[in-house]
């Protein structure tokens, strides 16, 4: 469904932030983490290369939210509340792209979605990433 190298157009509940998203190159699935804010926000990402975002419009639309080792930054609508997406703390040079942004896509597409151990963050962790689960869908 989500190929590496396309682009997509994307957008925030509101529509206020709207833009296109070229996901990173090489194999990638939706993923989950534990850490705090992503068991909280509940949300799936794919990554995207630090060039793979242009706003089309409502950028100054985005709040950032920062928080432990300041390293990652969320971004949210200001005024929908929808998580966009992140500067990632594992390697700072991709972006988590929310798949729930990204037009005609829906975490609900996907039968499973892995989740990584954020507890135990790769950074913390001699690099170390390990799957803490799996997150699986089916259709009645």
């Amino acid at each position: 469904m989500l190929e590496p190298g396309h682009t997509y157009n994307a957008a925030c509940h509101c529509g206020c932030v709207q833009f296109r998203v070229t996901l990173s190159e090489g194999k990638q699935s939706p993923r989950r983490c534990t850490c705090s804010i992503c068991r909280m926000r509940g949300a799936a990402a794919v990554s995207a290369p630090q060039g793979g975002i242009t706003f089309l419009k409502g950028e100054d639309m985005l709040t950032k939210y920062q928080f432990g080792t300041m390293t990652a930054a969320h971004y949210f609508c200001s005024k929908c509340g929808i998580y966009t997406h992140h500067t990632r703390r594992s390697n700072p040079n991709e972006y988590g792209i929310n798949i729930a942004c990204i037009e005609g896509v829906s975490p609900f597409d996907f039968e499973e979605i892995v989740v990584f151990d954020g507890i135990n963050h790769p950074q913390d962790n001699d690099g170390v990433s390990n799957i803490a689960g799996y997150l699986r869908y089916s259709k009645v």
